[in-house]
C-alpha cells in the first residue's frame, strides 16, 4: 500500500481552509440565523488541534496496517479488473462498510470512546469535520475496511475509496446550505448529517450514511431534518472544554472507570467496554447501587 495515499486529505487542505473561510465570511452578521454555527477561537482551534493529533496517529498506524493489509490481500477471494464496474462495485462496498463502522461507533462503547470526540462540540459548522479522535486507529476503525481487501480490491484502492468518502464528508457539515431538493432521497446532504449531530432525543443514532443515505433508509436509522425541532448539538453528556487532551481521552477514562468498578460481575465489566455507551453506563451505576445497599 502506497504510504502517501494517508496524506490524501492533507492534500485537500487547501480546499477545504477556503471553504472554511468563506463560510466564516458568509456567518458574519447571521448569528441570529444560525447561532449554533458560529465560528469562536476556542473551537475552530481546538478542531484543528485534533485534525493535526488524528492525521499523526494515522501516519503512525499506517506503517503496521500496510503489512496487514498486504496480507490480507494475499488471501483474496477474487481478481478484481480495473473496468467501470469495478469502480461502482468499489463505491458501494465502500459506503455500505463505513455505513457499519459509523452505527458501531455509536452503539459499542470501546469505538464511541473514539467517535465522540467528533460529536462533543456544541457547534456545527465546516470545521467541526476536522475533529476527530488520534484513537481511531485502537477502537478499530481500519477492520471496517478489511471486507473490501479480502474481497480482491487492491490496499491501495481500498483506501483511496475511504479518503475520498471522507473528503466528501467534509461538506456535509453546515449549516448554511438547507435542502437539496431530489438530492435528498438518495444522498448524505448537511441536512441529514445536521440530524445526525444532534443531541435532541427524536435524533439521536440516526443518519450514519457516508455518501448514500440508502442505508439509513434499508436499515431503519434515517430520519428527516424536522423545521419545526431544531438541531440542538454535542452529546448527551456535554464536555465543556477545548483542551484537545481532555476532548480525546474524557470517555476513555470514564469507560476503564467503569470497567473496573470494584465488585461488578465479568458480563457487566464487557458490557462497560463493548455494549452500548448509554446501557453500559447504566449497568455499572445500577450494580454498583445494588452492591452498596448490600453493604448496608
Amino acid at each position: 500500500m502506497q504510504f502517501e495515499l494517508q496524506y490524501l486529505l492533507l492534500a485537500l487542505a487547501p480546499v477545504f481552509l477556503g471553504f472554511i473561510a468563506w463560510e466564516a465570511w458568509y456567518l458574519q452578521g447571521r448569528g441570529a440565523q444560525f447561532p449554533s454555527a458560529r465560528y469562536t477561537w476556542p473551537d475552530t482551534l481546538s478542531n484543528a488541534a485534533l485534525a493535526l493529533m488524528h492525521e499523526g496517529s494515522e501516519a503512525v498506524a499506517a506503517i503496521v496496517l500496510i503489512y496487514v493489509y498486504d496480507a490480507v490481500f494475499s488471501l483474496r477471494l477474487f481478481d478484481i479488473p480495473t473496468v467501470w464496474w469495478s469502480f461502482i462495485l468499489l463505491f458501494l462496498l465502500q459506503d455500505f462498510c463505513y455505513y457499519w463502522f459509523h452505527r458501531g461507533s455509536h452503539r459499542i462503547r470501546w469505538m464511541w470512546a473514539s467517535h465522540v470526540v467528533h460529536h462533543s462540540s456544541e457547534s456545527l459548522n465546516l470545521s467541526t469535520a476536522f475533529r476527530q479522535s488520534l484513537t481511531y486507529p485502537i477502537s478499530g476503525m481500519w477492520l471496517f475496511w478489511l471486507p473490501i481487501i479480502l474481497v480482491g480490491f487492491t490496499p491501495q484502492q481500498a483506501v483511496t475509496m475511504v479518503m475520498l468518502s471522507l473528503a466528501f464528508q467534509f461538506f456535509i457539515h453546515t449549516q448554511v446550505v438547507r435542502r437539496l431538493g431530489w438530492l435528498e432521497y438518495l444522498f448524505n446532504t448537511p441536512s441529514h448529517h445536521r440530524v445526525h449531530h444532534a443531541r435532541n432525543p427524536e435524533y439521536i443514532d440516526k443518519n450514519f450514511a457516508g455518501i448514500l443515505i440508502i442505508w439509513d433508509k434499508l436499515f431503519g436509522t434515517f430520519v428527516a431534518e424536522k423545521d419545526e425541532l431544531p438541531c440542538e448539538y454535542g452529546v448527551v453528556k456535554l464536555v465543556r472544554s477545548h483542551n484537545p487532551l481532555l476532548l480525546t481521552f474524557h470517555e476513555w477514562r470514564d469507560m476503564w472507570r467503569d470497567a473496573l468498578t470494584p465488585g461488578l460481575s465479568l458480563g457487566n465489566r464487557l458490557r462497560a467496554l463493548f455494549g452500548p455507551p448509554e446501557a453500559a453506563s447504566s449497568d455499572v451505576q445500577s450494580e454498583s447501587q445494588t452492591i452498596n445497599q448490600a453493604d448496608k
